[in-house]
């Protein structure tokens, strides 16, 4: 044969190659069909192959395939599957609409699974809730809390009775980032703990890392806690609200134009306040007590390769008595976020983000006895994220984000000219920048090995106008002395510090039932809250790292197995050890309020955690549910607290226990049952009294040596579903429920004081012997709901 002819015959060959390894992009958004909601995690694969993909947060999906036909399976938790044929010769734009199943249709309680319930979707530190089964937990006065139910997952761990707050694998309150359409949401109470400021009707999807974090999102060291508001829907206008004992709320929303923009506002308001003008305390008929949210979201498709959100949060706690004094907190936060397709496997979202945290006291006695106190912090952030879908076996993320922090501790001003405070007390105001870039890789070996590993680099900046101080100390523990004075000018950068969070996971298949999983995750935390309680307050100041204090820094490992049965049981067990360095804890007898030289009262050491969780769940037949326990440690040691030897830090809870379970009855009727074992936490109480210049001084033993006693109630529910009658498009349901059935009264405080005897003449005498008093909220707690929809 000829050269030229071997020539000709290689071109064809290397084309022939070419053509029929030639691949073609499908890309497009998986939507809801009756309301258009973008469905986050929706899978798309291809039949009889193990090339698929799952949508991201914004519905969105790229896919790259060879060219022929091909049959697409598309499907997400709750919806019915559906299967489109396709003849690929070209990149094509393909959006789907799913269909949600009928109530009669099995569906998952709590699902700790990225769409299916297969085990190569799970993924190891991640818990996603299903919003619908929430609603059916028994809650403290009949009003849905996700908060309170995320505390039912293994490795969470409640703060206490009527609180919202929650420890994360042995982590502080502080240590857990929680967000709202990506702003950061610093106080996360109503009326102190009672209910939590997310109103379930407002929030589509949330969820829970407790390690293998992505490095997206940084910032804090044990979790973060990802709620996404709803977008409303675009098909129709709908309402859904509840009225129950002690607060009522109404959600509405509808399209702006049809299959194109769209808007949601939800609303929550308490009106304990309204009764108090029955109560026989003299004041009370002129008081206030009542807190409010606020939720609103509009969006708009601005082409087929744009779309842009808006949504906002405003919420806010109100009391005062008889004008005397009062107090008041709330959060505001705001988002816009802009998407943009640049191509079939480019997917890009700009957001801005504002957060504001205030807290505010007052009282007014008199003309010459009157002040009020402020205090807060607010952030302004831009972000910026990539996803670049290059082949269904690799995906790259890719980004930043820039966040301006500003910090006011607190400031005293007097209300009248009369008052005995002549002039205002304003605090040192502080300023940080905080800043990180980020990279991560998702690559897919084969059906049974998946990796995804990535890099955060993050930087914060101190910066002026502020004043720094330099302390010492006579001897370790003893209270702080001022050696210097450091002033910086308005926005200069005076102190930098920085560092690498690697993160990755990886998990494999031994069979589509059976998975091992492992992650590990370094993160840096560079602001903390100034508190020395067991449960955050939202008295409790945020204050920064500066010179005197390093950012916290944690490293975690954990691996699990988790396994299938075709029972309908999905089970888990996931084993966890956490090293964390420059904790942070107050001396003995430390001043948090007011204090200028507030980081005098630091002392920073180390940290670490350990334990086992495992979770079993019933996902089919009438009668679903799950149980998690988890075993776990918590402890710190820093030099001059506890003669410099370990103790348990205030989140040490050594047993957690939950029983959830649902049983439907019928069509009409469901009953819910709850329980609730957890290790009683940690306290340091006075072992006993001493005398000084005639006054009784108590002395305390070892940090955090006792402990309150153990917590547990049990909760049940029943749901009442009326069949429709008359209006076929109006749905609603009754819920009566008993928070704490048999009347356990778990402390909500310890209070310490002296015994107090009468002599024969029957006056007081204090006998300087220590007593503890164990105060307790309420016993059994009933609520009646109505919930209604349209």
């Amino acid at each position: 044969m000829k050269p030229k002819s071997i020539l000709i015959l290689v071109f064809f060959a290397f084309w022939a190659n070419i053509l029929k390894a030639q691949s073609y992009t499908i890309s497009g958004r998986i939507t809801d069909e009756k309301t258009g909601e973008d469905l986050a995690g929706a899978t798309v694969l291809v039949k009889g192959t193990s090339n698929g993909v799952s949508s991201n947060n914004y519905g969105f999906y790229s896919l790259t395939v060879p060219k022929g036909n091909i049959t697409l399976i598309i499907r997400y938790v709750g919806y019915s599957e559906i299967e489109k044929l396709i003849s690929l010769s070209k990149n094509i734009t393909l959006n789907v609409e799913l269909n949600e199943k009928s109530k009669d249709i099995d569906e998952v309680v709590i699902s700790a699974q990225i769409q299916e319930s297969k085990t190569e979707n799970k993924q190891i530190n991640v818990m996603k809730l299903d919003m619908q089964s929430i609603k059916r937990v028994p809650m403290v006065f009949g009003e849905v809390d996700i908060l309170k139910t995320v505390t039912m997952l293994p490795g969470i761990v409640s703060a206490g009775e009527g609180n919202s707050g929650f420890s994360v694998r042995g982590g502080t309150q502080d240590q857990n980032l929680i967000l709202l359409d990506e702003a950061t949401v610093y106080n996360i109470s109503h009326l102190l703990g009672f209910f939590s400021v997310f109103n379930g009707d407002a929030i589509r999807d949330l969820d829970v890392y407790k390690g293998g974090i992505p490095p997206q999102y940084g910032g804090r060291l044990s979790s973060l806690i990802d709620v996404r508001m709803k977008e409303g829907n675009n098909k129709k206008y709908t309402g859904a609200g509840g009225i129950g004992l002690l607060s009522s709320r109404f959600t509405f929303e509808g399209p702006i134009i049809k299959n194109k923009a769209s808007f949601i506002v939800s609303g929550r308001r308490s009106y304990a306040d309204i009764f108090l003008p029955l109560s026989k305390v003299e004041g009370a008929k002129n008081s206030k007590l009542y807190f409010y949210d606020f939720n609103a979201k509009i969006n708009y498709k601005i082409s087929d390769k744009d779309k842009l959100f808006i949504s906002g949060y405003f919420g806010r706690d109100k009391f005062e008595f008889s004008g005397l004094f009062g107090n008041s907190w709330g959060n505001k936060t705001a988002t816009v976020r802009w998407n943009h397709l640049f191509n079939k496997k480019l997917f890009c979202n700009q957001t801005f983000i504002f957060s504001d945290f205030d807290y505010y006291f007052s009282f007014n006695f008199s003309e010459a006895s009157n002040l009020e106190f402020l205090q807060g912090i607010r952030d302004y952030s831009y972000k910026t994220d990539f996803s670049w879908y290059y082949n269904p076996a690799n995906k790259l993320n890719f980004g930043g984000i820039i966040t301006h922090h500003n910090f006011n501790p607190g400031e005293i001003r007097p209300i009248t000219s009369e008052s005995f405070l002549k002039s205002d007390i304003i605090m040192d105001r502080r300023k940080a920048l905080e800043s990180a870039i980020y990279g991560e890789h998702e690559h897919k070996f084969n059906t049974r090995f998946k990796i995804r590993y990535g890099v955060r680099y993050s930087i914060f900046n101190n910066l002026g106008s502020s004043k720094e101080y330099a302390f010492s100390y006579d001897s370790i523990g003893a209270p702080p002395i001022v050696n210097d004075t450091f002033t910086y000018k308005k926005n200069s950068i005076y102190n930098t510090y920085g560092g690498l969070e690697p993160r990755m996971s990886a998990s494999y298949n031994f069979t589509k039932n059976d998975a091992l999983k492992f992650s590990y995750n370094r993160t840096l935390q560079y602001l903390q809250q100034a508190s020395n309680t067991g449960f955050a307050l939202p008295t409790d100041q945020w204050i920064p790292a500066n010179i005197n204090i390093k950012p916290q820094v944690s490293d975690q490992f954990a691996i699990g197995f988790f396994k299938n049965f075709d029972l309908g049981l999905e089970t888990s067990v996931e084993v966890y050890y956490k090293w964390m360095k420059n904790q942070v804890d107050f001396r003995d007898n430390a001043a948090l309020f007011l204090n200028d030289y507030v980081y005098g009262e630091l002392l920073t050491g180390t940290g670490w955690s350990y334990g086992s969780e495992f979770f079993i769940k019933k996902t089919k037949g009438n009668f679903k549910g799950f149980i998690s326990y988890t075993l776990s440690r918590s402890m710190r040691k820093i030099n001059g607290i506890n003669q410099n030897k370990a103790y348990p830090t205030n989140t040490d809870r050594t047993h957690n226990l939950t029983v959830n379970s649902t049983y439907e009855i019928n069509k009409l009727w469901d009953l819910n049952l709850n329980f609730v074992f957890i290790t009683g936490n940690p306290v340091t109480l006075p072992q006993g009294r001493w005398e000084f210049d005639g006054k009784l001084i108590p002395f305390y033993g070892p940090r955090n040596s006792q402990r309150f006693p153990a917590y547990h109630r049990m909760d049940i529910g029943v749901n009442y579903y009326p069949k429709k009658l008359i209006f076929k498009k109006f749905e609603n349901s009754w819920n009566l429920s008993v928070y704490n059935l048999y009347g356990r009264k778990n402390p909500y405080a310890i209070l310490t004081g002296t015994r107090k005897i009468k002599d024969e003449n029957n006056k007081e005498i204090d006998t300087g012997i220590p007593i503890t008093e164990k105060f307790a909220l309420f016993r059994w707690v009933p609520s009646v709901t109505w919930n209604f929809k349209f």
